[in-house]
């Protein structure tokens, strides 16, 4: 699929909040955020998730159905139940994308969380709906539909996150039944030049990878491009990438979002170039692991650090494409 489109510098989305954000107003921080990342040289801009409490509330926030619960998890997301099919009111952060066109020249891009993923971690027996298929299929419409409306708003890249895909409990929802609610978000329609749905399947590769399922996973969501973790330098990755068709793009994970430490550049490049035996990189992009500040009050990195791990993100861009983007 190589093309000029392949947005070869980017990010999953959420960035750290400045401090002041209480202060300057959201709108003022976004249009910062944006500043940040031309300077940057990232080849997508996003709102870094300012205005939300965490990746899951582009979804959550805007539709009905959902009560939110007084449980946090370990990973610091609250926990939400599903009391009834979920209608939307309206565009979930279309407005929000529509902005960033007026913004920026470059690509926007918007990441959400994907049916599927909110399915298998909202339903709760006895409670709404019937089972947690129909409420995944309930979801994906509604993001079907928000894809779509994105899409006519100027966004080129939109981002599914179902961190459980790589996992090996997919939550109340069976792997194949998740792989079918997230195809239904993704099936294929009618797209601009340039535009690419991704999904990312998970933050780390599994310690073993099992070939046949993560076949499974690629035939099953008709997604344009996969966001792969890839900073491990562990063989699995290197076994979720080869198993990839040809014919989709890939974005990998090269720097971890989760420690303050840069990468040692050479170690970077001799990954990338294992995967080039197998891989054609015109295909591919390079971006963080995962997000910076996927919870709003937790994130992983200071500013500075976060910083700093996006200018080797660009600095390995370069590394292996020269300034063609």
């Amino acid at each position: 699929m190589a093309d000029t489109f392949n947005y070869r510098i980017d990010h999953h989305g959420s960035l750290v909040r400045p401090t002041d954000l209480a202060t300057t107003g959201v709108e003022q921080a976004v249009e910062d955020a944006v500043v940040l990342q031309r300077k940057l040289r990232s080849t997508v801009v996003t709102d870094g998730d300012y205005p939300r409490e965490d990746f899951r509330s582009t979804v959550l926030d805007g539709v009905s159905g959902f009560r939110r619960t007084d449980e946090t998890g370990p990973d610091g997301l609250v926990r939400w139940v599903a009391e009834s099919l979920p209608k939307a009111g309206g565009p979930l952060v279309a407005d929000w994308a529509e902005k960033l066109t007026e913004l920026t020249l470059i690509a926007p891009k918007v990441s959400l969380p994907s049916p599927a993923y909110l399915a298998a971690t909202t339903y709760q027996p006895g409670l709404g709906p019937s089972s947690p298929r129909e409420l995944g299929e309930a979801l994906a419409e509604i993001v079907r539909a928000e894809i779509a409306l994105l899409v006519s708003k100027g966004v080129r890249l939109i981002q599914l996150n179902n961190p459980l895909l790589l996992d090996g409990d997919p939550g109340a929802l069976s792997f194949e039944e998740a792989l079918a609610v997230d195809a239904l978000a993704v099936r294929p329609a009618e797209r601009p030049e340039g535009v690419r749905i991704g999904v990312c399947p998970g933050w780390t590769a599994p310690a073993e990878v099992d070939r046949a399922r993560t076949e499974q996973l690629y035939a099953g969501i008709p997604a344009d491009r996969w966001i792969l973790p890839f900073d491990q330098g562990t063989e699995s990755e290197l076994d979720l990438l080869r198993a990839l068709p040809s014919d989709r793009d890939f974005c990998l994970g090269v720097v971890d979002a989760t420690v303050p430490g840069l990468e040692d550049i050479d170690t970077v490049m001799e990954r990338i170039d294992a995967a080039a035996e197998f891989k054609d990189l015109e295909d591919g992009a390079v971006s963080p692991s995962r997000g910076f500040a996927d919870v709003a009050t937790h994130p992983l990195l200071t500013a500075e650090e976060q910083r700093r791990k996006l200018t080797l993100v660009e600095t390995i861009a370069r590394y292996v494409w020269g300034n063609e983007f």
